[in-house]
């Protein structure tokens, strides 16, 4: 088995990107690669967001996709959104490049992301520890700058 996705992030000002998705167990870990450009240098949450919508813009994307009902976490947590891949790395320039292995998404079965939408944030996601209710939900990562929906690819 061997699954591959792409996502094309667009947002309102000059933030864009494109994200590759593979996969090759159906219980294996997603391997996620790509750049993200037009970012202000620093960590910027990323997410999966449970709606593919763009009708409202990246807000119609709903909530971070978290099926099993927990709260926000680190990607390395148990209690965790499955959504929940942390923060990508913007250098000086402005450009983030990505690769992350995780166990929780999946690009088949029920923890499938595809159809669904990925989300770069304006802010830093503190991972669930800010020690309030919004961290729980959101990780306190700020507006949506840019996103796009999660397709299969050859």
């Amino acid at each position: 088995m061997s699954v591959k996705a792409v996502c094309v992030l667009k947002g309102a000002g000059e933030v864009e990107g494109t994200i590759h998705f593979s996969q090759t167990e159906a219980d294996g870990p997603v391997t996620v690669t790509g750049k993200i450009s037009g970012l202000e240098g620093g960590l910027h949450g990323f997410h999966v967001h449970e709606f593919g919508d763009a009708t409202n813009g990246c807000m119609s994307a709903g909530p971070h996709y978290n099926p099993f009902g927990k709260t926000h976490g680190a990607p390395e947590d148990e209690n965790r959104h499955a959504g929940d891949l942390g923060n990508v790395l913007a250098n000086a320039d402005g450009v983030a490049d990505i690769k992350i292995d995780d166990r929780i998404i999946s690009l088949t079965g029920v923890r499938s992301i595809i159809g669904r939408t990925i989300v770069v944030h304006a802010g830093k996601d503190d991972l669930g520890k800010g020690g309030n209710e919004e961290s729980l939900k959101t990780g306190n990562a700020g507006g949506r700058l840019a996103c796009g929906v999660v397709g299969i690819t050859k």
